[in-house]
Formats: C-alpha cells, sequence, structure tokens
C-alpha cells in the first residue's frame, strides 16, 4: 500500500483553501446557502403554479409571498405576549439584583471576603453597571437587527433568482460533465434537492410537534405565554443539542421569577427533560434523521465546524449539507469511502422501515 504525499498535500491544501474562502466570503456564502435550501422546499410550489399557467417569475414570487405570510403570521400572533413580557422586564431585572445581592451577601458572612459588605450599595452598584451596559447593549442590538435585515434581503433575492433560473443552472452543473455521464449528474442533482427539501419538511413537522408539545405541558403548569414560551423552544431546535439547552433554559428561569413556588420551575425544567428524550431518541431520527441518513460523529462534527466557521448559521447549515455531500460522494468511486463514513448505515445494511416509520413518512409527504 502506497500513500502519495503529493495527492496528501493537494487535498489538505484543498481543505485548508476552502474554509479560508467560506470565513472570508461569508456574507455572501450564508444568504446563498439559505436561498439554496429555501428554493429545494419551495421548488415543488413553483412547479405546480407554473402547472396552473402561472410563469417562472409570478410561480416564484407568489411562493417567497406565501413564506413571508406564514411567517408574519406567527410574528403577529406571539407579538402581543412578547410586548406583554417586554413590560414585565424591569421587574425581572429587580428580582434577579436582589436575588444575585443575597447571594452575596450570603456568602460574604460566611466566609468573609470583604470585612463591610453593605446590600444597599450593592444593589445601588448593580444598577449603575445595568444602567452603564445598557448604552452598548443597544447599539449591539441595532447592529444585529441591521445584519439580520441585510442577510434576509439578501436571502430572498437569491432564492428568488435561484427558482427562476432553475433550469439553465441545472443545465451549466449537467455540461461540466461528460457526455454519458451527464444523466447521472442530472438524477444526483434531483438527489440533492430532495435531500434538502426533505430535511427542511422534517424540521418543519418537528418544530409544529415540539412547539404544540411543549406550549400544552406549560399550559397545563401554569405558565404566562405557554405558546410563545413553547414555539421558541421548538423553534430553536433547529441548532443541534445548543438550541434545545437554551430552548428550555429561556422558560425556566421566566418561571423562576415569576413564581414564588420552587416547584414551577422545577416542573418546567422536568418538562423539557421528557420532551428533549422523547424528541432526541424517537422524533428526531425518524422525522428528521430518516432524510438525512447522518450518523451522531459527523452531526457533533458538523456543529462544531458550523459554529466556527459560520456562527450560528453554520450551526444550521452544516449538518443538511453534510447530507448533500454524501450524495456527492457516492457518485465517486474515490470518494465513496467519505460517504460510507458519513452514512448513519455504516454496516451497509438497508434498515427496515416499520409501521411507525411509514407513519412519519406519510405525514412529511403532506409538507411536500
Amino acid at each position: 500500500m502506497k500513500l502519495s504525499f503529493q495527492k496528501l498535500f493537494f487535498t489538505l491544501a484543498f481543505i485548508f483553501g476552502l474554509f479560508a474562502v467560506m470565513v472570508v466570503a461569508k456574507g455572501v456564502l450564508i444568504p446563498l446557502s439559505m436561498a439554496l435550501l429555501l428554493s429545494f422546499i419551495l421548488f415543488p410550489v413553483v412547479k405546480k403554479l407554473e402547472g396552473w399557467g402561472l410563469n417562472k417569475l409570478l410561480s416564484a414570487f407568489l411562493s417567497i409571498l406565501m413564506v413571508f405570510l406564514i411567517l408574519g403570521g406567527g410574528i403577529t400572533l406571539f407579538s402581543t405576549q412578547v410586548m406583554n413580557l417586554s413590560d414585565e422586564l424591569s421587574d425581572f431585572t429587580g428580582k434577579i439584583m436582589s436575588t444575585l445581592t443575597e447571594a452575596v451577601v450570603f456568602v460574604n458572612d460566611n466566609v468573609n471576603f470583604i470585612g463591610d459588605l453593605n446590600r444597599e450599595e450593592l444593589v445601588e452598584n448593580g444598577k449603575e453597571w445595568l444602567k452603564e451596559s445598557s448604552g452598548s447593549l443597544l447599539q449591539n442590538t441595532f447592529s444585529g437587527t441591521a445584519s439580520f435585515l441585510t442577510g434576509l434581503i439578501t436571502t430572498v433575492i437569491f432564492t428568488f433568482l435561484l427558482l427562476i433560473y432553475r433550469d439553465g443552472l441545472t443545465k451549466a452543473f449537467v455540461s461540466f460533465g461528460d457526455e454519458e455521464n451527464r444523466s447521472r449528474i442530472h438524477k444526483m442533482l434531483k438527489k440533492i434537492q430532495s435531500v434538502g427539501k426533505q430535511y427542511l419538511s422534517g424540521m418543519f413537522l418537528l418544530i409544529i410537534i415540539l412547539g404544540f408539545a411543549n406550549s400544552i405541558g406549560l399550559l397545563i403548569i401554569g405558565i404566562d405565554s405557554p405558546f410563545l414560551f413553547g414555539f421558541l423552544a421548538a423553534l430553536l431546535s433547529i441548532v443541534p443539542f445548543i438550541g434545545t439547552t437554551i430552548g428550555a433554559t429561556i422558560p425556566v428561569l421566566y418561571a423562576f421569577m415569576s413564581s414564588d413556588s420552587l416547584w414551577t420551575p422545577l416542573a418546567v425544567m422536568l418538562l423539557f427533560w421528557g420532551i428533549q428524550i422523547i424528541e432526541s431518541n424517537f422524533l428526531n431520527p425518524k422525522i428528521v434523521g430518516s432524510s438525512l441518513n447522518v450518523n451522531a460523529l459527523v452531526a457533533i462534527l458538523s456543529l462544531l465546524i458550523g459554529s466556527s466557521v459560520w456562527g450560528i448559521a453554520g450551526m444550521v447549515l452544516f449538518l443538511p449539507f453534510s447530507a448533500i455531500l454524501k450524495v456527492i460522494c457516492e457518485e465517486f468511486d474515490q470518494l465513496k469511502p467519505i460517504a460510507m463514513l458519513i452514512s448513519d448505515d455504516i454496516s451497509g445494511d438497508k434498515k427496515k422501515e416499520d409501521k411507525t416509520s411509514k407513519w412519519i413518512e406519510k405525514i412529511k409527504g403532506w409538507f411536500k
């Protein structure tokens, strides 16, 4: 067995160069990647509208408008609850400062770090610090909002262009291959589109299921704005591992600050812990995992690498990109070992579908 150091060098150089380009050009690549995935799931809608006699421009515009109407409806539905929470923020801030002050005074009385520690002085210092830091926080909020809106507008433009130029782009990519391989390349592109569509439809179904499960549980416990916290936690589950934890932490903190009983935040913790077990071991593998067919090791690496390259957007995008990479590698003999490493079925044996999987696929078909 021979090892070609020349090929190894070029491979490593290509990988480092690819990551360098992704970091430098992330302002363009992130909206383009988001638009690519969004165009995958909107493609069947556009085809349906074109089948009704509409042209490409109008079909693409109406499909994107439908997405905005759905998002706008959700934002309008929860905006009142968000405003009510903002009114309570000052009360929560005072309660947090009081709790932290009591904890510091208690520790100092028992350990005696500082000789003369005054509780009122601590509260005043804390309020002064919050007042000074509010300016920088407001500036960062405006900066983040401007960046988000810029990325959103760019994503919409890219999605519209990808939908109306899809035939020309497909022909261009197919033309890169030899005459005898062009049908294979076209089949690979269709498979890539199918993987992206199934991933997004699976995530949409998972968010709905988790949102209602979280909301009903919080409603039974007696938390205010249960549907806001429930669907917020479900939406954050798009980010693997970390998003679920953050989504559960927010309602737990709210329950701790708004309730005088310790059992309320404890009940919220137990609720999200139980739902997390069901989601991790049953729902996610059946709904999303079946469409990706990516093993846990690659999923964790995708999360870490995506976070280091593109931040939160990378944590969301790199997992479906791993599945797309697997599809591409399966079409080349030299890259098939990489596809095997990414695949969840390393043994090569095809998993048997049970009745639950068939029902899940049938429900996912409603969103295609």
